[in-house]
Protein backbone atom coordinates (compact mmCIF):
# COMPACT_ATOMS: atom_id res chain seq x y z
CA UNK A 1 0.00 0.00 0.00
CA UNK A 2 1.46 3.60 -0.88
CA UNK A 3 1.91 5.83 1.99
CA UNK A 4 1.24 9.21 0.98
CA UNK A 5 3.31 12.08 2.02
CA UNK A 6 1.13 12.98 4.55
CA UNK A 7 0.85 10.14 6.53
CA UNK A 8 4.34 9.75 6.69
CA UNK A 9 5.05 13.11 8.43
CA UNK A 10 2.09 12.47 10.65
CA UNK A 11 3.83 9.08 11.54
CA UNK A 12 7.28 10.84 12.01
CA UNK A 13 6.27 13.34 13.48
CA UNK A 14 3.56 11.69 16.22
CA UNK A 15 7.17 9.51 17.13
CA UNK A 16 8.90 13.04 17.72
CA UNK A 17 6.07 14.88 19.82
CA UNK A 18 7.39 13.84 23.67
CA UNK A 19 10.73 15.10 22.90
CA UNK A 20 9.93 18.12 20.65
CA UNK A 21 10.64 20.47 23.13
CA UNK A 22 13.74 18.71 24.45
CA UNK A 23 16.85 21.21 23.72
CA UNK A 24 19.34 17.75 23.82
CA UNK A 25 17.45 16.31 21.45
CA UNK A 26 15.60 19.40 19.36
CA UNK A 27 18.60 21.70 18.71
CA UNK A 28 17.25 23.55 15.55
CA UNK A 29 13.88 24.19 17.25
CA UNK A 30 14.88 24.80 20.83
CA UNK A 31 18.30 26.87 20.86
CA UNK A 32 17.33 29.52 18.16
CA UNK A 33 14.04 29.84 19.65
CA UNK A 34 14.97 33.05 21.41
CA UNK A 35 17.10 34.24 18.74
CA UNK A 36 13.48 34.15 16.63
CA UNK A 37 11.71 35.44 19.08
CA UNK A 38 14.22 38.36 19.19
CA UNK A 39 14.12 38.54 15.38
CA UNK A 40 10.57 38.64 15.31
CA UNK A 41 10.25 41.40 18.61
CA UNK A 42 9.63 44.20 16.15
CA UNK A 43 6.60 43.05 14.46
CA UNK A 44 5.06 41.37 17.51
CA UNK A 45 2.10 43.91 18.93
CA UNK A 46 -0.44 43.60 22.11
CA UNK A 47 -2.75 43.59 19.23
CA UNK A 48 -2.01 40.55 17.17
CA UNK A 49 -3.72 38.08 16.05
CA UNK A 50 -1.64 34.96 14.98
CA UNK A 51 -1.07 32.33 13.17
CA UNK A 52 1.64 29.58 13.16
CA UNK A 53 1.51 27.48 10.49
CA UNK A 54 2.72 23.81 10.47
CA UNK A 55 3.24 24.67 14.27
CA UNK A 56 4.37 20.76 15.92
CA UNK A 57 3.85 21.93 19.74
CA UNK A 58 3.73 25.17 18.83
CA UNK A 59 6.84 26.35 20.23
CA UNK A 60 7.02 29.32 18.56
CA UNK A 61 2.88 30.28 19.71
CA UNK A 62 4.27 29.36 23.28
CA UNK A 63 7.04 31.60 22.97
CA UNK A 64 5.33 34.82 22.05
CA UNK A 65 1.54 33.95 23.13
CA UNK A 66 2.08 36.83 25.90
CA UNK A 67 3.16 39.55 23.25
CA UNK A 68 0.05 39.12 21.28
CA UNK A 69 -3.55 39.50 21.74
CA UNK A 70 -4.58 35.32 20.73
CA UNK A 71 -2.45 32.26 18.64
CA UNK A 72 -3.28 29.50 17.16
CA UNK A 73 -1.09 26.98 16.56
CA UNK A 74 -2.05 24.74 13.42
CA UNK A 75 -0.52 21.20 12.65
CA UNK A 76 -0.91 18.17 10.49
CA UNK A 77 -0.29 15.63 13.73
CA UNK A 78 -2.52 15.46 16.30
CA UNK A 79 0.11 13.92 18.96
CA UNK A 80 2.22 16.89 18.29
CA UNK A 81 -0.80 19.29 18.67
CA UNK A 82 -2.01 17.11 22.10
CA UNK A 83 1.33 17.63 23.26
CA UNK A 84 1.67 21.11 22.78
CA UNK A 85 -1.32 21.65 24.29
CA UNK A 86 -0.34 20.27 27.50
CA UNK A 87 2.69 22.24 27.66
CA UNK A 88 0.53 25.33 27.27
CA UNK A 89 -1.41 24.46 29.59
CA UNK A 90 0.92 23.56 32.25
CA UNK A 91 2.47 27.27 31.33
CA UNK A 92 -1.09 28.67 31.93
CA UNK A 93 -1.58 29.94 28.71
CA UNK A 94 -5.22 30.83 27.94
CA UNK A 95 -4.75 32.60 24.31
CA UNK A 96 -3.39 29.99 22.18
CA UNK A 97 -5.89 27.52 20.05
CA UNK A 98 -4.50 24.12 18.53
CA UNK A 99 -5.94 23.40 15.34
CA UNK A 100 -5.33 20.30 12.86
CA UNK A 101 -5.18 21.34 9.47
CA UNK A 102 -3.12 21.47 6.19
CA UNK A 103 -0.53 24.06 5.32
CA UNK A 104 -1.34 23.90 1.80
CA UNK A 105 -4.60 24.75 2.45
CA UNK A 106 -5.56 26.95 5.47
CA UNK A 107 -8.93 27.21 6.45
CA UNK A 108 -9.24 30.84 7.43
CA UNK A 109 -11.02 33.33 4.95
CA UNK A 110 -8.24 35.87 3.46
CA UNK A 111 -7.22 38.25 5.29
CA UNK A 112 -7.86 36.69 8.70
CA UNK A 113 -4.43 37.23 10.68
CA UNK A 114 -1.88 39.99 11.83
CA UNK A 115 0.87 37.77 11.93
CA UNK A 116 1.90 34.47 10.41
CA UNK A 117 5.38 32.30 11.14
CA UNK A 118 5.91 29.12 9.81
CA UNK A 119 8.80 27.39 11.38
CA UNK A 120 11.36 24.91 9.71
CA UNK A 121 8.28 22.87 8.04
CA UNK A 122 8.75 24.24 4.56
CA UNK A 123 11.73 20.92 4.20
CA UNK A 124 8.92 18.83 5.13
CA UNK A 125 6.35 19.55 2.89
CA UNK A 126 5.30 18.53 -0.98
CA UNK A 127 4.77 22.10 -1.96
CA UNK A 128 6.14 24.53 -0.53
CA UNK A 129 5.50 27.44 -2.86
CA UNK A 130 1.66 26.94 -1.74
CA UNK A 131 2.37 27.05 2.10
CA UNK A 132 3.67 30.60 1.40
CA UNK A 133 0.99 31.55 -0.74
CA UNK A 134 -1.69 30.74 2.09
CA UNK A 135 0.43 32.40 4.90
CA UNK A 136 0.22 35.20 2.31
CA UNK A 137 -3.67 34.73 1.91
CA UNK A 138 -4.07 34.34 5.40
CA UNK A 139 -2.66 38.15 6.26
CA UNK A 140 -4.14 41.11 6.36
CA UNK A 141 -2.34 44.18 4.50
CA UNK A 142 0.77 44.92 6.02
CA UNK A 143 0.67 41.72 8.19
CA UNK A 144 4.60 40.44 9.08
CA UNK A 145 4.97 37.04 7.32
CA UNK A 146 7.88 35.33 8.90
CA UNK A 147 9.36 32.58 7.74
CA UNK A 148 11.96 30.27 9.37
CA UNK A 149 13.61 26.82 7.93
CA UNK A 150 16.85 25.07 6.76
CA UNK A 151 18.64 26.54 3.65
CA UNK A 152 20.70 25.10 1.70
CA UNK A 153 24.50 26.46 1.78
CA UNK A 154 26.07 26.90 -1.86
CA UNK A 155 28.87 25.80 -0.45
CA UNK A 156 28.11 22.22 -1.05
CA UNK A 157 27.69 22.06 -4.25
CA UNK A 158 25.80 19.13 -5.87
CA UNK A 159 26.17 17.25 -2.68
CA UNK A 160 22.80 15.52 -2.73
CA UNK A 161 22.31 16.42 1.14
CA UNK A 162 18.81 15.80 1.36
CA UNK A 163 18.94 12.01 0.99
CA UNK A 164 21.11 11.74 4.51
CA UNK A 165 18.00 14.25 5.88
CA UNK A 166 15.64 11.26 4.12
CA UNK A 167 17.55 8.33 5.94
CA UNK A 168 17.50 9.51 8.95
CA UNK A 169 13.29 11.11 8.15
CA UNK A 170 11.61 9.68 5.75
CA UNK A 171 8.97 12.54 5.67
CA UNK A 172 12.03 14.99 4.82
CA UNK A 173 11.84 16.73 1.29
CA UNK A 174 13.98 19.52 0.17
CA UNK A 175 15.96 22.08 1.46
CA UNK A 176 15.52 24.96 -0.40
CA UNK A 177 18.24 27.46 -1.10
CA UNK A 178 17.54 30.88 0.93
CA UNK A 179 17.18 32.52 -2.70
CA UNK A 180 14.59 30.51 -3.51
CA UNK A 181 12.08 31.01 -0.65
CA UNK A 182 12.56 34.97 -0.64
CA UNK A 183 11.25 34.22 -4.73
CA UNK A 184 8.85 32.34 -3.55
CA UNK A 185 7.48 34.82 -0.99
CA UNK A 186 7.89 37.54 -3.50
CA UNK A 187 5.73 35.40 -6.49
CA UNK A 188 3.08 35.08 -3.60
CA UNK A 189 2.91 38.98 -2.91
CA UNK A 190 4.92 39.50 0.08
CA UNK A 191 8.10 41.66 0.41
CA UNK A 192 10.84 40.31 2.19
CA UNK A 193 11.86 43.25 4.40
CA UNK A 194 14.61 41.28 6.23
CA UNK A 195 16.94 38.05 6.89
CA UNK A 196 19.32 36.38 9.34
CA UNK A 197 21.57 34.05 7.83
CA UNK A 198 23.52 31.58 10.50
CA UNK A 199 24.83 27.72 10.75
CA UNK A 200 24.54 25.61 13.48
CA UNK A 201 26.75 22.73 14.03
CA UNK A 202 25.10 19.92 15.83
CA UNK A 203 25.99 16.43 17.73
CA UNK A 204 24.87 13.34 15.28
CA UNK A 205 23.49 10.95 18.17
CA UNK A 206 20.82 13.10 19.99
CA UNK A 207 19.43 14.24 15.80
CA UNK A 208 19.44 10.53 15.32
CA UNK A 209 17.58 10.08 18.38
CA UNK A 210 15.06 12.32 18.45
CA UNK A 211 13.71 11.14 15.15
CA UNK A 212 13.69 7.43 16.40
CA UNK A 213 16.07 6.40 13.20
CA UNK A 214 16.40 2.75 12.34
CA UNK A 215 19.91 0.72 13.53
CA UNK A 216 20.80 0.27 9.83
CA UNK A 217 20.13 3.68 8.03
CA UNK A 218 21.80 5.46 11.21
CA UNK A 219 24.47 3.41 11.09
CA UNK A 220 25.22 4.24 7.02
CA UNK A 221 24.94 8.35 8.22
CA UNK A 222 27.46 7.82 10.90
CA UNK A 223 29.96 5.35 8.02
CA UNK A 224 29.54 8.07 5.58
CA UNK A 225 29.83 10.84 7.66
CA UNK A 226 32.75 9.40 9.23
CA UNK A 227 33.94 8.74 5.82
CA UNK A 228 34.28 12.04 4.36
CA UNK A 229 35.89 13.40 7.28
CA UNK A 230 38.51 10.96 7.26
CA UNK A 231 38.96 12.20 3.29
CA UNK A 232 38.01 8.41 2.45
CA UNK A 233 34.51 9.32 1.31
CA UNK A 234 32.76 12.12 -1.24
CA UNK A 235 30.81 14.35 0.01
CA UNK A 236 27.69 14.41 1.76
CA UNK A 237 26.73 17.86 2.48
CA UNK A 238 26.59 17.73 5.88
CA UNK A 239 30.03 19.35 6.46
CA UNK A 240 30.85 16.98 9.45
CA UNK A 241 32.90 17.84 12.70
CA UNK A 242 34.77 16.38 15.24
CA UNK A 243 33.84 18.21 18.45
CA UNK A 244 35.11 16.97 21.58
CA UNK A 245 35.35 13.19 20.31
CA UNK A 246 31.69 13.74 18.78
CA UNK A 247 30.48 13.61 15.29
CA UNK A 248 28.51 16.74 14.19
CA UNK A 249 27.34 18.05 10.88
CA UNK A 250 26.18 21.55 9.99
CA UNK A 251 23.00 23.03 9.47
CA UNK A 252 22.42 26.36 7.55
CA UNK A 253 19.44 28.15 8.61
CA UNK A 254 17.56 31.62 7.47
CA UNK A 255 14.93 33.71 9.00
CA UNK A 256 13.12 35.95 6.25
CA UNK A 257 10.53 38.83 7.63
CA UNK A 258 8.11 39.60 4.79
CA UNK A 259 5.08 41.78 4.40
CA UNK A 260 2.00 41.48 3.29
CA UNK A 261 0.63 43.19 0.63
Amino acid sequence: MTVSHDEKVVREFSKQAPAFGDPRLNMEFTVNLARLAQFMEPELDLEDVALEVAAGTGLVSRAIARRVRHVTALDLTPAMLEQGKREADADTLTNVTFTRGDAAGLPYLDRSFTLVVCRFALHHVADPAAVLREMVRVSRPGAAVVVADLVRDEAIGDADVDRFERLRDPSHRTILPAGQIAEMLAAAGAEVKRTDRFDLVRPLEPWLEQSHTPDEAAAQIRKELADELAGAGPATGMRPSEVEGGLHFTHSNAFFCAIAP
